[in-house]
């Protein structure tokens, strides 16, 4: 269950990245790219996409809140580097876009890390 709740936390927080993207491309599709100031704020405010996100997010922090109340930080953490890989795959398989070779090596190490850790016993 511990595992099926960290999964679900970490889905959430990768689509709420995905979902943050998607409207932060509206935002700049519209209005070009993002600075710090009123104007761009106002921009982020009416986007319901990054609403949305954020609203997933909140999601994932109350599922992570309960992973935390079940096992040790230690534990739990180096599963959050899975939202990485989600995003990878993601952005090669749904958003098409290229990903360099050296940059799936890199997720292959975060695979076997997170291969290790689940293989101690939580506390």
């Amino acid at each position: 269950m511990l595992i099926a709740l960290i999964l679900l936390s970490v889905t959430l927080a990768a689509l709420a990245q995905l979902t943050l993207k998607h409207g932060t491309d509206q935002v700049t599709a519209r209005s070009g790219p993002l600075q710090l100031g009123a104007e761009s704020l106002r921009a982020i405010v009416t986007t319901p996409a990054i609403w949305a996100g954020l609203i997933v997010f909140g999601l994932s922090a109350v599922v992570w809140i309960v992973v935390l109340s079940r096992t040790s930080l230690s534990f739990a953490y180096p599963f959050a580097s899975l939202t990485y890989v989600l995003i990878l795959m993601a952005d090669r398989f749904v958003m098409d876009q290229e990903v360099p070779a050296l940059r799936y090596a890199g997720v292959a190490f975060i695979v076997v890390g997170i291969v290790l850790v689940a293989q101690t016993r939580h506390t």
